[in-house]
């Protein structure tokens, strides 16, 4: 049985790991990190494409177990108004929408990777790579190297295997907002829970979802125009005031949940990742945010990771020849995910957009979804992919382009 290595036990790299068993492979994931990093991380949302690529190896229920359903957004003004109605994500066709908190997702698809027999090796960093008589020999920091048919980078957006690929490849880009986030235990509001609910303040974007037990979390886009030292970015009370003076002059809830949020970490860098001139060479490729990062701006980069991997796995089954997969792969997937890191671009810009741009942004937005569904679904475009185990993937690759 021909075995692959796949490099990253975030998101991409157990989900890439199931679907090549599906596939017909024999799959080792290595971590770069021990399990102490669990219960670390932010909230993020899995759409309704992401979903439907998690279906065809038998995985939605248990994402969905890990976090609740999302079944719609609504968009607000600065002064507390809204925008639109809850907007329900089945108005494209999906299958709803999931929130849950990142070091959970990671927990529950390593754990169901290790209850279908995949070994997870962790404290496990590849340092090099290479392609010996078709066969990728792979170097770990702790001096181990091991062999395989082919390797798969799914290593995250500062990706080791991108530079092992490409030397010359590019460093993500700074885009601009730093992503802040919160966790109340309970929150009182006389909204229906679930949504995911996004505010255009004058100085800073917020949104924020509420779980059915009442627990309540958010996310904000502050400002910094110059990119900071990570190592400089701190959170506690400082943070939290000067988050709270960012929305002071809007009539939202925004500043009374930022008060009263128990703890408020410290910031991380938002970039993204807009295009790389190679993902594979020699029987190694990367995928996820290691080729593509999107901004968590997009909603999107998980889901796409989890398309990614469905869809790598339909190439290497379909052909004898992992490069040629690999090329197949490319082909299939380069136009969508560069399309949706270049949407969640976008986003950022809409929302740090001045007093004259903002009432066009929000003219849009409320007049796209007073539409009937079937004329707003162009909106949404991102979470119409769908994926067809069974099809040949040449019929994949018209839909990915969609």
């Amino acid at each position: 049985m021909p075995r692959a290595l796949v490099v990253g036990g975030g998101i991409a790299g157990p989900v890439t790991a199931m679907a090549l068993q599906k596939a017909g492979f024999e799959t080792t994931v290595y971590e770069a990190f021990e399990r102490t990093a669990d219960g670390v991380g932010a909230f993020m949302n899995i759409a309704p494409n992401g979903l439907n690529a998690l279906e065809c190896l038998d995985l939605a229920d248990v994402v969905r177990g890990a976090g609740f359903d999302t079944p719609a957004m609504a968009f607000y003004r600065h002064d507390g108004r809204r925008l639109t109605g809850d907007i329900a994500f089945d108005r494209v066709r999906g299958t709803g929408n999931t929130t849950v908190q990142r070091s959970d997702l990671y927990i529950a698809l390593r754990e169901e990777a290790e209850r279908r027999g995949i070994p997870i090796e962790y404290d496990s960093r590849i340092t090099e790579a290479k392609t010996v008589d078709g066969t990728v020999l792979a170097t770990f920091a702790d001096g181990r190297q091991l062999e395989g048919d082919f390797l798969v980078g799914a290593d995250g957006l500062n990706s080791r295997v991108r530079t092992i690929i490409d030397p010359a490849a590019p460093s993500p880009r700074y885009v601009g907002v730093l992503n802040a986030w919160g966790l109340l235990p309970a929150y009182p509001t006389r909204e229906a829970p679930g949504v995911i609910r996004m505010f255009f303040g004058r100085k800073c974007f917020f949104m924020y979802t509420q779980a059915p037990s009442g627990e309540l979390r958010w996310y904000a886009n502050p400002p910094r125009e110059v990119r900071p030292d990570p190592a400089s970015l701190r959170g506690g009370d400082a943070w939290r005031d000067e988050l709270v003076g960012l929305f002071r002059r809007d009539r939202m809830p925004v500043a009374d949940i930022i008060r009263v949020t128990p703890d408020v970490p410290a910031p991380f860098l938002n970039c993204d990742l807009p295009s790389l001139t190679r993902w594979h060479r020699d029987r190694m490729i990367v995928i996820g945010d290691a080729a593509h990062a999107a901004s968590p701006t997009s909603g999107s980069g998980a889901s796409i990771a989890m398309e990614d991997a469905v869809t790598l796995a339909k190439c290497l089954r379909d052909s004898s020849d992992p490069d040629e997969a690999f090329r197949r792969f490319e082909a299939v997937r380069r136009t969508r995910v560069e399309a949706v890191v270049a949407q969640g671009k976008r986003n950022i810009e809409g929302n740090l957009s001045g007093p004259v741009r903002s009432l066009v942004r929000n003219h849009f937005i409320a007049r796209t979804f007073r539409k009937p569904a079937s004329d707003g679904r162009r909106t949404l475009w991102m979470h119409e992919h769908r994926i067809d185990w069974d099809a040949p993937v040449e019929s994949a690759g018209a839909e990915a382009r969609a």
